[in-house]
């Protein structure tokens, strides 16, 4: 193993493209290790994302990929099968046993969204199956949309939908008993609710066409809505130590995320995470922006460790120039500077 770089980006979605973008355009030399599954592949476009709007995600992160490599960065296809800490830094296993080292860590590794056990729902999650109005919402607009109750933002996620239609039916489904408070600012926004446990989506012509519950009832409905639990996948950071916290909402837990200073710090020298691991409700554009900032604090701290070093080899009478930089990195942590 003699392949060394500053930082091993772990993901390619836009927060680690932009991290390693920023990176790149610093002059480190990065590595960007890609598995290939982002989380919004079954969607057809991105939305909310400024001078973007409405790209297909492929072609961001294929434009993206464009920008990093223009800069000198590396990507590879892959995935990271095991990461450990070693005296300059951290020792990366990828699959097919490739092993490169590392100084810092940049892990924008997403989550996995977990869908609720109901037939169908999975086959058209990202098409007519949504969870964010924001996200989805302007191309559902005027269309009949039901929202699947799953947790206590049942109500709130219904009213934002009311905005995008005048035809919305929330299903409590296994969401709590809606407060008298709840019923009337539901009713008096027109919002139905129906009660019982839904069984199913109707489907026909590979179009959604109505909610099926297990009294058999269909409701017709052109969208439904679910409430997924965003789990991250931090395996790899929970292998380095880093502590994985729960997303609560109301006392209810809708998922997993990884705990991390406004930088994208983690309690954990040397890892720093970005986009959905670290952030469940960050769409694309938040993704990129965490992405950027992690990117841009893990320079300044490589800038303050060779600073170090280089001050260390200067009262040693040693005047090295940049080649000699990571060496004397190596050196001034193996003695503790």
């Amino acid at each position: 193993m003699d392949e060394k770089y500053d930082v091993v980006v772990v993901g390619g979605g836009a927060a680690g493209l932009a991290g390693a973008l920023a990176l790149a355009r610093a002059r480190r030399s990065v590595l960007v290790v890609d598995a290939g599954d982002p989380r919004n592949a079954r969607a057809g476009h991105v939305h909310n994302y400024l001078g973007r709007e409405s790209t297909p995600p492929a072609e961001l992160v294929a434009i993206g990929r464009d920008e990093v490599t223009g800069y000198g960065g590396e990507i590879v296809t892959g995935t990271v099968t095991a990461a450990e800490r070693t005296a300059d830094g951290f020792e990366v296993t990828l699959d097919g046993g490739r092993s490169v080292r590392a100084r810092r860590l940049l892990v924008t590794t997403g989550l996995v969204d977990e869908l609720p056990d109901i037939d169908g729902v999975a086959e058209r999650f990202g098409r007519d199956v949504l969870h964010c109005p924001y996200c989805h919402g302007w191309e559902a607009r005027d269309q009949a949309i039901g929202v699947i109750g799953g947790n206590p933002m049942a109500v709130h996620a219904a009213l934002l939908w009311r905005q995008l239609s005048a035809d919305v039916t929330l299903f409590r489904h296994r969401a709590p008993e809606l407060t008298d408070e709840q019923r009337e600012e539901l009713a008096a926004r027109g919002i139905r609710v129906v009660e019982g446990e839904v069984a199913a989506v109707e489907v026909d012509d590979d179009r959604l066409t109505g909610v099926r519950m297990r009294s058999g009832e269909v409701v017709p409905r052109q969208v439904a809505v679910v409430a997924p639990r965003f789990t991250a996948r931090a395996g790899l950071l929970t292998a380095l130590g880093v502590e994985v916290s729960e997303q609560v909402v109301q006392g209810h837990v809708i998922g997993s995320y990884v705990a991390a200073d406004p930088t994208g710090a983690t309690a954990v020298p040397g890892v720093w995470v970005a986009g959905n691991v670290a952030n469940v409700t960050a769409q694309v554009i938040v993704s990129a922006s965490g992405g950027l900032t992690a990117g841009a604090a893990i320079n300044a701290d490589l800038v303050a460790e060779d600073t170090r070093a280089a001050v260390a080899a200067h009262r040693a009478g040693v005047f090295a120039d940049e080649s000699d930089v990571s060496e004397l990195v190596g050196g001034a942590r193996r003695h503790g500077i």
